[in-house]
This record gives structure tokens, sequence and C-alpha cells, in this order.
């Protein structure tokens, strides 16, 4: 049975839940907490007379039960909540970033990442505009000053990136990077390649080539997260727009594309 299948035979109980403001806004609060019926009321905006039905009708549905006086989620309950929770979050943030998807090729984001793209709602698109030429560019430059470590993935590569990532290596900062081949074919000449040598006998260091080209760039640290795509068309990579965030969940969600990455390559 595909989705569309599930949906049919599903749907009234689906669109209870969607089509009712209130009932949707229980399940939200819900998931973040038990909550009395006075909280819920202030939650809410409602009254008591018109939330208890709807209470009624999630504890006929075994998503929710009360212990005392307090309404909790079900383990099942938990389940769809938490499903009901991550949907609004991943509409919203690709909503609140449509342009930025809507003008790169998503094709380098693997689809189990682009199913998670809700944790980078706490993120903002930064352009080359006006006076502020090359503003993605030194961005990305200040995050690796400050980071404690760096992981990244490169498309590709410039003597401000290269000197940058040196100069932290050999400053002890640990340094992982994969870079596609088109990039490392750059490093093999000059200048890089002199810079690559110095390198090598650095243990905090390590190059990773991959055997197929990336359509991504990123740069993940301990306390940011640089996301850069190929502009529409998957021909010409775009140095001059990128997402940037801080946020824990965007962190971490580069990070495991980081290591999905590093993990493909070495099985």
């Amino acid at each position: 049975m595909n989705s569309f299948e599930i949906y049919r035979e599903m749907g009234d109980g689906i669109q209870a839940i969607y089509r009712s403001k209130l009932l949707t806004e229980i399940l939200l609060s819900l998931n973040e907490d038990s909550r009395k019926l006075s909280q819920l009321r202030e939650i809410t905006g409602s009254t008591s007379q018109v939330i208890i039905p709807k209470l009624r009708k999630l504890e006929a549905d075994h998503l929710i039960e009360t212990k005392g006086r307090e309404y909790f989620l079900t383990s099942a309950g938990k389940v769809v909540a938490s499903g009901v929770a991550d949907s609004f979050i991943t509409f919203w943030t690709v909503d609140k970033f449509k342009h930025f998807w809507l003008r790169h090729c998503l094709e380098g984001i693997p689809v189990f990442f682009l199913k998670e793209i809700g944790c980078l709602y706490e993120s903002e698109v930064l352009k080359d505009k006006g006076m502020k030429i090359l503003n993605v560019y030194n961005n990305q430059l200040k995050i690796i000053k400050e980071a404690d470590h760096i992981y990244g993935i490169s498309s590709v590569v410039t003597s401000g990136y290269a000197d940058s990532i040196s100069e932290r290596v050999k400053e002890g900062i640990p340094v992982e990077l994969i870079v596609s081949l088109h990039v490392a074919e750059e490093l093999n000449q000059s200048p890089y390649l002199e810079k690559v040598e110095a390198l090598k006998d650095y243990e905090n260091f390590k190059l990773i080539v991959m055997d197929q080209d990336i359509k991504v760039g990123l740069i993940v640290t301990d306390k940011h997260l640089s996301l850069s795509l190929y502009k529409k068309g998957n021909v010409e990579y775009d140095i001059s727009t990128g997402l940037f965030s801080s946020d824990s969940k965007a962190i971490e969600w580069g990070e495991r594309l980081f290591w999905y990455c590093k993990g493909r390559q070495s099985s």
C-alpha cells in the first residue's frame, strides 16, 4: 500500500487532526509537556466546553490519557504528535527559504536529509549584493576562524579557503575535508599542491577524495553551519548565496550529512 492509498484509507482520521486547529494545537502542546485543562485553555484561547469534546476524541483514538488532572500523550500519541510537529516545521522551513530552494539544485542532498530539512528552520540566507560583495565568502572564512573543529564538503577551492584551513590545521584544530573530483584535480596543481603537501604530516588533518563530483558545499563546525548549492541547472556552483546557522539542530544535521558522505566513500 502506497502513501496515497493509506491517505484514502485513513483519510477521516488524518484530516480531522489537520482540519481542526484546536486538535492540532492540543497535540502540539502535549508534545512539549503534560498539561492541565486550565493550561490548555490558556494556550489555545478556547473554553473548557470547546476543548473537552476534542480531548474526548483524542482519548477515544488512544492518543492521549489522563493522570490525575493532567493530560498526557500515549506512546502512539507521541508518534503522531511528533509527526505533526515535524510536518509543520518542514513546511515552514521550505516556505521560509523557498527562493533559496527554488533557485538551487537539491539533488546533491540525499533524500533522507531532505526529509529532515526542518532542522534548518533556525537559519538565514546570506547573499552578495550591493556593497556586500563576498558577503558569503567572508562569513565562511569567519566560521573557519572561530571553529574548534571543522568538517567540510568542498565543491570549490580558493586561495582564501586554502590559507584559512592551513592556518587552523597548524594551530592544532581538527579538520576533515571531503573534496569532489574536480577540486582534487585543482589541489594537485600549484599553488594548492604545495599547501596540501605542507599539511600531510599533521595528524589532525584528513583529506578525503570522493570518486564522484559532489553537488553541495558544506562547512560545519562546533559553532556554525554553512550550506551552499549548485544553481538550478546543475552546472554552476553558487558562491554568492548560502544558508547559515548557529542552531544546534542545524549543526547536527550538517554533521550527519558529512558523516554520511564520508561513510559512502569508506564503504
